[in-house]
């Protein structure tokens, strides 16, 4: 497991559910765990508690809860034993699962994202798979590795990529500006950090030469054309987060997303990502070529197509 990769299933949630093992035979417990295609850990050693525990721990060992497929289906398999314990509870005169049992279970699985509904059944509406993590960060390939997921998740979770597609464009941003050996000021507001990003690789609009006849094409009018619109597309990246996007503490989701939203926020997010990680690998990218880093545009110096 690489270590920038984060468990989107806590050990608190799953503890919780192994707690409650000894209720089940044997024969269930790995039913369910086979139902959706897990198996035994090969290799596994068995720690503390009892046989059916130490079962639930082999199965579970197999378990990669950095990766969104295995929990989904994990969270299927400990749904399925909650609503079992909770019917032989029933079939022999119970009244179910203890109430202060579920309250634990809720609170467990909350701090996740899960939400435990009345019937036992498990809703992920917001899941951590789609959470930005700082510590992949550092470099341009944890930046494409979080594209990369935001792009296959994103559309079942559209508020939650928007969000994570504005924390993608300004950590590219800032590692520009780490590589170019340029301040980065955490205070700084994503429009301003954006431009700065572009500028320091020659790739703002209004720092762009005057195009030449047989020139670079780096210099093309049409190439500022395109780079002003793809820079005023990643702050309006910025501005739909703040209206629509996750990272706010919103009381409720926003209403009228759709998956369309997630991939077209996504997708200019890549865009731009991908255009500054790509010119900061290039060794024939005009940036290198400069005798120094350009100086910080004007505020009263217009930045063409913004």
């Amino acid at each position: 497991m690489a270590a920038a990769d984060r468990e989107l299933l806590s050990r608190t949630a799953r503890n919780a559910v192994r707690g409650l093992m000894s209720g089940l035979v044997a024969g269930a417990i790995g039913e369910y765990w086979e139902n959706e295609h897990f198996a035994p850990a090969p290799g596994f050693i068995p720690g503390e508690g009892g046989v059916r525990k130490q079962l639930f721990d082999s199965y579970a060992a197999s378990v990669d809860w950095t990766d969104h497929d295995h929990v989904t289906r994990a969270l299927r398999v400990f749904e399925s034993m909650l609503r079992r314990l909770d019917r032989e509870s029933r079939k022999y005169g119970g009244d179910g699962l203890a109430a202060d049992t579920v309250a634990d279970l809720r609170e467990a699985f909350a701090r996740d994202g899960c939400r435990l509904d009345d019937e036992l059944r498990l809703h992920t509406a917001r899941v951590a798979h789609l959470v930005v993590h700082a510590d992949a960060l550092s470099e341009a390939s944890g930046i494409q590795a979080e594209l990369e997921r935001v792009r296959r998740f994103g559309a079942d979770y559209p508020d939650d990529a928007i969000g994570a597609a504005k924390q993608l464009i300004e950590a590219t941003a800032k590692l520009v500006l780490l590589k170019r050996n340029l301040p980065v000021d955490e205070r700084q507001d994503l429009p301003a950090l954006i431009k700065q990003a572009q500028q320091a690789l020659h790739l703002h609009p209004a720092a762009v030469p005057q195009a030449r006849t047989g020139g670079s094409p780096d210099n093309a009018d049409s190439i500022k054309r395109i780079l002003g619109a793809l820079t005023s597309a990643a702050i309006g990246v910025a501005e739909l987060r703040n209206r629509y996007g996750t990272g706010h503490g919103r009381l409720a989701a926003p209403t009228g997303l759709g998956s369309r939203h997630a991939r077209f926020a996504v997708g200019t997010a890549a865009t731009w990502c991908e255009l500054m990680l790509d010119t900061l690998a290039d060794p024939n990218a005009p940036w290198r070529k400069a005798p120094s880093t350009p100086a910080p545009l004007a505020d009263s110096e217009p930045a063409a197509s913004l």
